[in-house]
């Protein structure tokens, strides 16, 4: 009989749980290591107690970085079916985490498939599904429609929900007041916002947040607490708006803390490179070491077709500065729904950009498999370096478009080639090259 309800009151009663023993051995840690970071909340494990085939992953500063993907149907592209094929996609690539942000039609079949099927942590917005769910306006929902919804995804299975829980209605005053030049930019933050304007009533996630922590309690859901705020521009990073919310995020953050329920802060958003690490520090003493979740950052505004690059170079930036846990950005950001070949691309770039950070912050293991990939450009092991490869397909293909007359070169070099012509020098053989 299970003694305890969540990952982290386990850890607080030293109880060791079948989660954390495989997080541990992921993460080359021992388990008497980890368990006091998930207990003070530095580390989180998303494991809700009904998604029975998740594979637990570890998020926190310490640990591997790990990524998100966002999927999911709107109005105009709603094949779940291409859902499906993404979701499928983004799991062989290694994604750790799926967020469901459907905007259209029944999402109940498709969120059960996730957490029946995917072993990736399943996240959602409950917020987007309760004006779908019910199939009313925004402004005729209640508060108390908001936190069913809520209970819904946790029994389903769902792992973490964002809730913006950190805006309220001083934050009405506030957006009309500072003039931001993109306003709020969080669609569910632009909601509750919107819902708040027309109702007149308090945010229902921060005056019913006790009644979200006992859902939460009770099924093991950890809390993404939402960054309504975030920044939609650079000329808005940092601003009192952002910061505002996030001394209320660090509250509320304490507040699930004494329910033993589990909590990752998500931040920007649009950020100067200049202002990344510092933005993670100020989280980090808010915040109490709560793992942070961050889009992006996008460090400039104008690349759009593009901004997966933008993404990861934030992104890079940020987890080595203290980010956790990274939410891709695709091609089709500010366009499109992503279709199959975006979603690639933004997990390419956002593992690209967690791999880079975790070698920076000295992550255990996370310098291996660079290592490996040096010794087979070394020998010229063109197979050695495939396994070693973020996308060995998309090398492969390279190489087999443009291959060379030598096997042991590549077409850029051919004889020329300086790891050939050095691997010949130091065995004392000729040289070739005309």
């Amino acid at each position: 009989m299970k003694h305890y309800a969540t990952q982290m009151e386990a850890a607080r009663k030293g109880i060791v749980t079948e989660a954390i023993e495989k997080v541990a051995e992921k993460e080359l840690m021992r388990v008497d290591e980890l368990m006091p970071l998930v207990a003070s909340g530095k580390v989180v494990i998303c494991a809700n107690k009904n998604h029975k085939v998740i594979n637990p992953e570890g998020i926190g500063s310490m640990l591997k970085t790990k990524i998100n993907v966002n999927l999911g149907i709107s109005k105009d592209c709603k094949d779940y079916d291409v859902e499906l094929e993404k979701v499928m996609e983004a799991v062989k690539m290694g994604a750790h985490a799926i967020m469901d942000l459907s905007s259209h039609g029944n999402t109940i079949p498709f969120r059960r498939k996730l957490t029946a099927e995917c072993p990736a942590m399943i996240g959602t917005v409950p917020v987007y599904d309760s004006v779908i769910h019910y199939q009313r306006d925004l402004s005729t929902l209640t508060a108390k429609d908001f936190i069913d919804v809520v209970r819904l995804h946790a029994e389903d299975g769902v792992d973490f929900v964002t809730l913006h829980c950190g805006i309220t209605r001083k934050t009405i005053d506030q957006i009309r007041k500072h003039k931001r030049k993109t306003n709020i930019v969080s669609r569910g933050g632009s909601l509750v916002f919107a819902w708040m304007c027309m109702t007149g009533e308090e945010n229902p996630f921060y005056e019913y947040y006790d009644d979200i922590l006992e859902i939460c309690r009770e099924y093991d859901v950890t809390i993404s607490l939402g960054d309504a705020c975030r920044p939609g521009c650079l000329a808005d990073a940092s601003d009192v708006c952002q910061i505002e919310e996030l001394v209320r995020l660090g509250e509320l953050t304490k507040r699930a803390w004494e329910r033993d329920v589990q909590v990752m802060v998500e931040g920007p958003g649009h950020m100067p490179l200049d202002q990344i690490a510092a933005n993670m520090k100020i989280q980090e003493t808010l915040c109490g070491g709560a793992p942070f979740y961050v889009l992006g950052p996008l460090v400039t505004d104008i690349a759009p077709g593009y901004d997966h690059i933008t993404g990861a170079i934030g992104g890079a930036i940020a987890a080595s500065a203290g980010a956790a846990f990274l939410c891709y950005v695709t091609p089709a950001e500010h366009l499109a729904l992503p279709n199959v070949n975006d979603v690639k691309q933004g997990i390419i770039a956002s593992k690209i950009a967690a791999h880079a950070a975790d070698i920076a912050k000295g992550v255990r293991g996370a310098r291996a498999i660079d290592d490996r990939m040096a010794e087979a450009r070394r020998n010229l092991d063109w197979e050695g370096q495939w396994s070693c490869a973020i996308d060995p397909e998309t090398a492969k293909a390279i190489r087999a478009d443009r291959m060379p007359e030598h096997e042991d070169t590549c077409s850029m070099c051919g004889k020329f080639c300086a790891v050939r012509s050095m691997n010949k020098a130091l065995a004392n053989e000729h040289i070739d090259i005309l």
